[in-house]
Parts: structure tokens; C-alpha cells; sequence
């Protein structure tokens, strides 16, 4: 493959409390990593990695010329950037407004800026499949289908492996000795999806191939342009469009190519356990009277279990799940009732977890990567003060450089620009916020000092 575009969309709290509004499921660090792996970006360090980091690897080992573009919400660039390094292509939407629309942005901005000829194939699947090799060996093949040009269209279709009512299905439906038609249809009941898997049909996994030209072609007939800039001025206005619906469903030259081994979407506590390969990630204690238990843990605190059988249990900053793991796939609902500032993220530069909410005050752990900067910066309605808990680093405020060191302590007044940078081996520090409205909204960036 030369060119793939992975969809990194969406959001949501059905991993609660690991997945939230801007935290979603690809970024949350579960799966071993491999003893010999390829080193992505500055935090691609410890013994775990996420979907997006997984995924991103795979492709990379099966062929490390590929070139990957990340279609996001532009709220993931951090994210994307803190996980797999600044190197990494990233197309990102002003705002979601479904997949045919940030497919149309991620294509018009790789012939753009990347001179991606219109008579090349490039593919397009998820971020978040659990898979393993195979499937990227069946991508190279998708590829190959769809720079040969027979069929404007070419997916992939899962071999399914029950009557699933979460998945859209393919369904073959005639032949005329020439083509080969199929229809598609969207998350049926079971006793429909028993019929359609009798009938050859596969689960629609989202993952397709065409020439860049195609889908820029759609692109104009759709939204009026290819061009990227225009795209992103009447992006606000957009509806919202699928490109399943206003692509698949109506192309009449498609291939379909099936792939049979491992695929599992991990959308739910139930069926990411599944995939996990240790009963325990971070500091858990199980004791031998429970059984099909596995427990999360981002808390510095250990959490011991007995006697529990068929759970899942996850604490991280935003709260604490104990859920039997059937229950768990209804946690929606719950969850949505509670109204909580997020606690932790994931920035370019590194990330943050809230310690502690005050009246008029914000108390933050504040962890920067080797080499790395926040934005120059001042608050307009709170003062800030950093404690240098570990490692070194240079701040600027106010346009004058200050070497800091363990037990340094800056204090930071509204109006005043500030910023820090870390040394080689990183920087921890302790930021407390003071003010009567504390918000995120409170930030006027500006240029760096050079």
C-alpha cells in the first residue's frame, strides 16, 4: 500500500471511565506491546499501547514505505501526535460531520500536499480494529483490486462468525455473467442476520479502495468542490453524510474481497477484555477465588479483588467502574447522567490529570515530554504557579528565559505570557490555578519567542 487513510472519528464514553468526550477508545493504552517493536513517538514507551498505536505498527511492519494519513476531529490532533510522533499525516475536520466528508478532506489535501496522482488506489479502514496480520495483508490486496481498475469501488467484507445485530452486512444478490451486484443494509435483528449469513453475506468492517480520482470526482457531485480550502469554509454548514450511503449504496462497480481471520470491534467492556491479553493492567491484585475478572487501572493506588466472577473493573481520574461485564454494554445511559470536568488528556507536549477541583482553585500534575513545549501563553482571569517536581527544563515569562530545576517554584500572573520547555529527560511539575472562573476558555495564545 502506498497510501492509506485511517478514520480516527468519534467519541464517546462507552469505555467510561476510560473514554471520554475528547479521550476515545483508540488512544487508551491496554494491549501488550511486543518485545520488538517499532518506537512511534515520544510516549510510545512502557509495556502497553494503544488501538491507534497497534494499528499504526502493524502497517508500518507489514510494509514501513506506506504513508498514513489519520482523518480526525481536530480535538484528536493532540492525542494522535503525543501517541505516534509529529511525522505522522493527520487531516483534520473543523468538526464531525461523518465519514464521507472527512474521507472527501483527507483525499483532496494528499493530492494537494502530497502530489497523490488521481490514477492512484489508496485505501480506507477504521483505526480501532482488533486484527491481526492478515487483515493488513488482505489491505495490500484491496489495493492491488483497486489500482487494477476494473471495479470503481473495492471493500472489504468480515467473514462473519454469528448473527451479530451491532454490524451492517454486504449481501450478495445477483450475477449477470459480468458483475457481480450486492446490496447492504444496516444492523438487522437476528433472525435477519441469520438469513443474510445463509445467503454468503459478510459484515460490513468500513473498509474501502478506490483511485484518488473517484472519490474527489464524488467529492465535487457531493459538496461542490475537491478543493480542500473551499471545503473547510463551508465545512460548518456541511450535513452530516456517510459515505457507506451516499457512495456504497449507490455504486453499481464494486468488488468485494472477504477476509476471514481476526477481526473484532472493541466497542464495549465486554468484547475489549476479549482482546486483552492480561487479566490486569496497571496495579491490580486478583485472588485465585475469582474467575473471568479483569480490572484497569490508571490510579496510583492498587486495587484488590476477591471472589468476583465475570467483571470488568476500570478506575482512572474520571471515576469507577465495578460492572459485571454482560451489564457492562449498557453503560451508556449511566454514564451520560454524569456531569464531570474531564481529569485527564493527552497533549502534543505531553499530558495533564487534574488532582484536585476548589472553589476558586485548580490544582494540576503537569507531565512534558523530552524536548517539548506548551503554547506561549497568558490567562486573563486566573494566576498560575508551577512547582519543578522533577527534571529540567527553561520557562519564559514575559519574554525572559529562566533555567528551572527540581524545587523551583514560578509564579505566573494574569496577563503575564508564559510557557516552558523540557530538558532531555523530561519535565513534572505541579500547576496551580487560582480564580474565581477557571476555565479552559481562559487562553490567548501567541507566536513563540524565538
Amino acid at each position: 500500500m502506498k497510501n492509506i487513510i485511517l478514520l480516527s472519528g468519534g467519541s464517546g464514553k462507552r469505555l467510561w471511565p476510560l473514554s471520554n468526550d475528547i479521550r476515545s477508545k483508540q488512544f487508551i493504552r491496554i494491549f501488550k506491546k511486543p518485545e520488538h517493536s517499532i518506537p512511534m513517538g515520544t510516549e510510545y514507551t512502557g509495556d502497553y499501547e494503544s488501538m491507534i498505536q497497534r494499528v499504526y505498527r502493524q502497517i508500518k511492519t507489514i510494509d514501513p514505505e506506506t504513508k498514513v494519513t489519520i482523518a480526525t476531529n481536530k480535538a484528536q490532533v493532540s492525542a494522535i501526535h503525543n501517541q505516534l510522533g509529529t511525522s505522522v499525516g493527520i487531516s483534520p475536520e473543523p468538526r464531525a460531520k461523518g465519514t464521507f466528508p472527512a474521507i472527501a478532506l483527507a483525499a483532496a489535501r494528499l493530492r494537494e500536499e502530497q502530489n497523490v496522482p488521481d490514477d492512484e488506489a489508496v485505501v480506507v479502514c477504521p483505526v480501532d480494529p482488533y486484527v491481526d496480520d492478515s487483515y493488513f495483508q488482505c489491505l495490500e490486496s484491496l489495493h492491488e483490486i483497486a489500482q487494477k481498475g476494473e471495479s470503481r469501488l473495492a471493500l472489504m467484507g468480515i467473514q462473519p462468525t454469528y448473527p451479530s445485530e451491532k454490524y451492517g452486512y454486504i449481501i450478495p444478490t445477483t450475477d449477470d455473467g459480468e458483475h457481480y451486484y450486492f446490496s447492504f443494509t444496516e444492523k438487522p435483528d437476528k433472525e435477519k442476520a441469520e438469513q443474510y449469513i445463509e445467503q454468503g453475506a459478510l459484515w460490513n468492517g468500513g473498509v474501502f479502495a478506490f483511485k484518488l480520482g473517484y472519490i474527489l470526482e464524488k467529492s465535487r457531485e457531493l459538496l461542490g468542490t475537491d478543493d480542500s480550502a473551499t471545503l473547510l469554509k463551508a465545512y460548518e454548514q456541511l450535513e452530516s453524510i456517510s459515505f457507506d450511503k451516499v457512495v456504497v449504496e449507490k455504486e453499481t462497480s464494486i468488488e468485494v474481497l472477504r477476509y476471514s481471520g481476526t477481526w473484532k470491534d472493541l466497542g464495549t467492556w465486554n468484547t475489549l477484555t476479549e482482546a486483552m491479553e492480561e487479566n490486569a493492567v496497571g496495579d491490580a491484585r486478583i485472588d485465585e477465588t475469582s474467575e473471568n475478572v479483569h480490572v484497569i487501572n490508571e490510579m496510583g493506588v492498587p486495587i484488590l479483588v476477591m471472589g468476583m466472577k465475570d467483571a470488568v473493573i476500570s478506575a482512572s481520574p474520571e471515576g469507577i467502574l465495578v460492572s459485571d461485564k454482560h451489564r457492562s454494554s449498557f453503560i451508556g445511559p449511566q454514564v451520560e447522567a454524569i456531569d464531570q470536568r474531564i481529569m485527564f488528556a493527552e497533549k502534543s507536549w505531553g499530558s495533564y490529570r487534574v488532582l484536585d477541583v476548589g472553589k476558586d482553585s485548580l490544582t494540576v500534575k503537569v507531565t512534558l515530554n523530552p524536548g517539548q513545549s506548551m503554547n506561549y501563553h497568558s490567562h486573563e482571569k486566573r494566576d498560575e504557579n508551577w512547582t519543578v517536581v522533577s527534571g529540567s527544563g527553561e520557562a519564559i515569562l514575559d519574554g525572559k528565559r529562566i533555567p528551572v530545576n527540581p524545587g523551583d517554584i514560578l509564579s505566573m500572573p494574569a496577563h503575564m505570557k508564559h510557557t516552558i520547555t523540557a530538558g532531555p529527560n523530561g519535565l513534572l511539575l505541579i500547576e496551580v490555578q487560582l480564580g474565581k472562573d477557571i476555565s479552559t476558555a481562559d487562553k490567548i495564545k501567541y507566536d513563540p519567542e524565538k
